[in-house]
């Protein structure tokens, strides 16, 4: 892979005799996983590539096929690994919108300008996403919605949030 790896979701069992594997994807909504792809699952970091031979949803997740995996011993090895894909394989979005791993690393501060912390991950939820936020004492879970998030600045690497009264607190 030449471009930056992005994590799409976690292989979580096996599914038939087969060689399928299940997918828990951060997105459930991705369009990324078609056939021929080229991913990378990654687990305790070793990273492995593999070409996405087919894709199906299946409620909020994904059986997957990969070339090359043709039993369930095989796949059996790739549970608990996190898949990945070139971050030029993502589809394009519209201006003013962002994918959440783009924001980790950014510094968090409330509309009244005090720091909060640090994005240091973020969180799937079949809530939504949830940014987790490193401050000085805590780690804060900070939902990743457009009612808190005022603004994302790339340029200075910051987001602005407006949040609820105790939201920090819990």
């Amino acid at each position: 892979m030449a471009e930056p790896a992005v994590p799409l979701g976690e292989i979580v069992t096996t599914h038939g005799l087969h060689g399928w594997l299940k997918l828990n994807p951060f997105n459930t909504g991705t369009t990324v996983l078609a056939s021929g792809v080229e991913v990378v699952l990654e687990k305790s970091g070793e990273r492995l590539l593999f070409h996405l031979e087919e894709s199906n949803p299946q409620r909020n997740q994904f059986l997957i096929k990969l070339k090359g995996i043709e039993s369930i011993e095989q796949a059996a090895r790739l549970v608990g690994s996190t898949l990945l894909v070139d971050e030029a394989a993502l589809e394009s979005l519209s201006p003013g919108q962002y994918y959440h791993y783009q924001v980790v690393g950014f510094e968090v501060f409330a509309a009244s300008g005090a720091r909060i912390g640090t994005i240091t991950s973020t969180l799937s939820t079949p809530a939504g996403e949830i940014y987790v936020v490193q401050g000085p004492d805590k780690e804060h879970l900070i939902p990743a919605i457009k009612e808190f998030i005022d603004k994302v600045d790339f340029a200075t690497g910051r987001v602005i949030i407006s949040f609820p009264e105790g939201l920090l607190e819990l």
